[in-house]
């Protein structure tokens, strides 16, 4: 059993280490190895593989239209066990402070987001955090998050919990996301 959680906990630790590195690389513009010319790829059953251009993001619950969307990676994020999930956040978009039953861990693949703690929606005073930056959301501590007006560009974040994630809106009688 021991064995067991120590792979759990050690997958906890590598798996944001390893989305950071792809994000930073991606960013930059740089790869590690050239495009394969190999015409036998990985088994996809053993090694799956898709590039970010593949990945389908889609509108996520009752957000707003142009605010954002997501991108289930892995697992569900409804369901007992990990999940991975990628959020794009459009400029001038915050959400509404929120909780989750259990920690996240965040990393910030592209674009700058904008994190904050507490019960009071605040985003002025949002920490920006860039591609490959970290964040760790402790669970059923209130928080908040978005991308500022004015940005550019979306800000795209990837995130590693377990579920189910349980989302509890502060003031559940305003709007979970908000335009800034």
């Amino acid at each position: 059993m021991l064995a067991v959680m120590d792979v759990g906990r050690r997958s906890v630790l590598i798996a944001p280490l390893a989305v950071a590195l792809a994000g930073c690389m991606r960013s930059s513009g740089h790869s590690a190895l050239p495009p394969s010319p190999n015409p036998h790829p990985p088994d996809p059953k053993e090694t799956f593989v898709q590039a970010y251009s593949d990945i389908k993001f889609q509108a996520w619950g009752n957000l707003p239209a142009q605010s954002g969307e997501m991108a289930a990676l892995y697992g569900d994020l409804n369901k007992p066990g990990p999940y991975l999930v990628m959020m794009k956040w459009n400029p001038g978009w915050f959400s509404a402070p929120h909780s989750y039953a259990n920690d996240r861990i965040c990393v910030v693949v592209s674009g700058t987001w904008w994190v904050n703690s507490g019960n009071d929606f605040r985003p002025h005073d949002a920490e920006p955090v860039g591609a490959g930056g970290y964040v760790k959301r402790t669970a059923r501590t209130p928080h908040y998050d978005g991308v500022a007006a004015g940005q550019t560009e979306p800000a795209v974040i990837a995130i590693f919990g377990l579920g189910p994630v349980d989302l509890q809106l502060v003031d559940p009688a305003q709007p979970s996301w908000r335009q800034v």
